[in-house]
């Protein structure tokens, strides 16, 4: 997919955290900034703010049905987000918040429906790096907070990582250095009458249901995505993706002629060790160093977020 570049309307400032006030004054007025988490860098904006909200769909390039995730710090935020939130929620929230678990409830009324891609639901997590609470905390209001890369592209896990997709297109960043998880957040529907875990994270399937005591449930497929990061491909660089399952896989591949990255979680001389903490890193760093493609080796205990991410960055996934 070709993206087109964000409008430069601004000098973007990299922010240390003790100037996060600035950060909290322009999302007030509207604007976008980016931020920490503990999982990836988002690109905030006022989710009560439906300008602002549309902003971050044109910012990014990123497809209109894809639905945001709305980042709270405080349990009363909720109720200004969602309703008739099911029992199980609750649970949930006691174990795993705040922290990498998103929660796809029933949407207040209220709230803007673009946030949701028109959906009756909406998408809800309490981040767990203290940066983004005390930004949320700071403008007094939730906020909408995609990963702050251009769509399609490898998340963002550094602030420089944001500025190389948004310098000019966002005033402000803030540099909470490297995030510890390096990967999304786990996504689970409370919307039927199990859950279902629509995107995989670092809380596994098993964690969530020793957590509510039933079964989670995987998505249909065909249904209508309710959780954001289910484009087929996604997270991509510039350069070909390739998945080797066995190292004689790799070891024929490599006989073609290619600059090549090679990622491992048993590396070898010249290759770099796969994990999700670095993986968007290596990614990006790939195209840097104009590669022409990166060769990744996955197995049978690869765990599911990072081998999700793989597959889609790749293009082909494998069920």
């Amino acid at each position: 997919m070709k993206l087109k570049p964000a409008t430069k309307n601004y000098k973007t400032e990299l922010l240390t955290p003790d100037r996060l006030s600035y950060a909290a004054l322009s999302l007030c007025s509207g604007d976008l900034v980016g931020f920490p988490t503990e999982t990836v860098y988002g690109l905030g904006g006022l989710a009560t703010n439906e300008h602002a909200v549309r902003k971050i769909f044109s910012t990014k390039g990123r497809p209109q049905d894809n639905p945001l995730i709305v980042h709270i710090s405080r349990e009363k935020m909720l109720e200004q987000v969602a309703q008739n939130i099911p029992d199980l929620f609750f649970c949930l929230q006691k174990r795993f918040w705040p922290g990498p678990l998103t929660c796809i409830l029933p949407r207040h009324p209220n709230l803007p429906s673009v946030v949701s891609a028109g959906l009756s639901s909406v998408a809800v997590r309490m981040p767990a790096h203290p940066i983004a609470l005390e930004l949320i905390d700071a403008v007094g209001a939730p906020l909408v907070a995609p990963s702050a890369n251009l769509s399609g592209r490898p998340s963002a896990t550094t602030a420089q990582h944001v500025l190389e997709d948004f310098d000019g297109a966002i005033p402000y960043i803030i540099d909470g250095g490297g995030c510890a998880l390096g990967i999304e957040s786990t996504v689970v529907s409370l919307m039927g009458p199990i859950p279902v875990l629509l995107r995989p994270g670092s809380i596994s399937k098993n964690s969530l249901e020793e957590a509510i005591g039933c079964e989670v449930g995987l998505p249909k497929k065909g249904e209508k995505a309710l959780s954001p990061g289910m484009l087929h491909k996604h997270y991509a660089p510039k350069a070909r993706v390739v998945l080797c399952f066995s190292q004689y896989e790799k070891n024929a591949h490599v006989l073609t002629k290619a600059s090549r990255l090679i990622l491992s979680e048993e590396p070898s001389f010249g290759e770099r060790e796969l994990n999700a903490r670095t993986l968007y890193n290596e990614l990006r760093s790939a195209d840097q160093i104009g590669c022409e493609e990166v060769v990744i080796v996955c197995s049978e205990r690869t765990h599911p977020a990072l081998m999700d991410r793989i597959q889609r960055a790749s293009g082909v996934i494998h069920k």
